[in-house]
């Protein structure tokens, strides 16, 4: 297919006015390679291991979450230009789609509180409210950790029912914890617990997963859907490297 029919099928997955304001310049088509797009790699960052890896697999496209370029770049690092050099060397295109993939249906929550087993879901925000059945904290944060595939971090009595899940994936809980509290909901689950959460929650059990775990599947199930629709799509796996050391 051509790169402006993928751009396409990506934005109507996406709505690029779906993004959060921050975001507005840094979604889309970063970088423009081959016209002609006969395989598309996706990943949650663009590192150097998914480039190549994309070239491995002769991809003209890589579609991330996470964007190459964040900040204004007033100097290249070394680190940034070697990504750029494998990009532009190769001619694959790079597409970010970020907060406007968190909201879509389908996107990045809706895949989080899917993989965690929700019901009865609805999007509130960039947030995802449902329930499970009853169970204890401690059952559902060792099936959270079993979905997810990662340890994860627990804030409450672990003998506590819980029943009502709010998820939001990425670095999320400063800003979910509200409309946590708001639903009264028995738990949150995001990404990067901060100490001043800790001491803001409340009734609100926590359960912290790393970032990239939480976000990441919605990435593979974006190869799925591009499959579906006869676009060839590998996802790229390039997971922390993650220790858990106890004395």
């Amino acid at each position: 297919m051509e790169l402006f029919d993928l751009v396409k099928l990506l934005e109507a997955i996406a709505p690029p006015d779906l993004a959060e304001d921050f975001d507005h310049g840094k979604i889309g088509l970063i970088v423009p390679g081959y016209h002609r797009v006969n395989k598309v790699a996706t990943a949650l960052d663009p590192t150097p291991f998914v480039i190549e890896r994309a070239i491995d697999m002769h991809a003209e496209a890589i579609v991330v979450h996470h964007t190459l370029i964040w900040n204004p770049v007033t100097a290249l690092t070394p680190d940034m230009a070697g990504v750029l050099k494998l990009l532009l060397e190769n001619d694959i295109s790079l597409y970010s789609m970020h907060t406007n993939y968190d909201r879509a249906p389908g996107g990045v929550n809706d895949t989080l509180a899917d993989l965690l087993g929700l019901k009865d879901t609805v999007a509130v925000d960039l947030c995802r409210a449902g329930v499970v059945e009853t169970q204890s904290l401690a059952d559902f944060a060792a099936s959270a950790s079993r979905a997810l595939k990662v340890d994860v971090e627990v804030v409450g009595r672990l003998n506590k029912d819980v029943c009502t899940i709010v998820t939001a994936a990425g670095s999320a809980f400063r800003e979910a914890l509200p409309i946590a509290k708001q639903l009264n909901a028995d738990v949150l689950v995001s990404s990067e617990l901060r100490h001043d959460v800790i001491r803001d929650r409340g009734n609100v059990a926590l359960i912290s997963a790393p970032h990239y775990f939480t976000e990441a599947p919605a990435m593979k199930r974006l190869a799925d859907v591009l499959n579906s629709k006869n676009v060839r799509a590998e996802f790229v796996d390039d997971p922390p490297e993650l220790r858990v050391i106890r004395s």
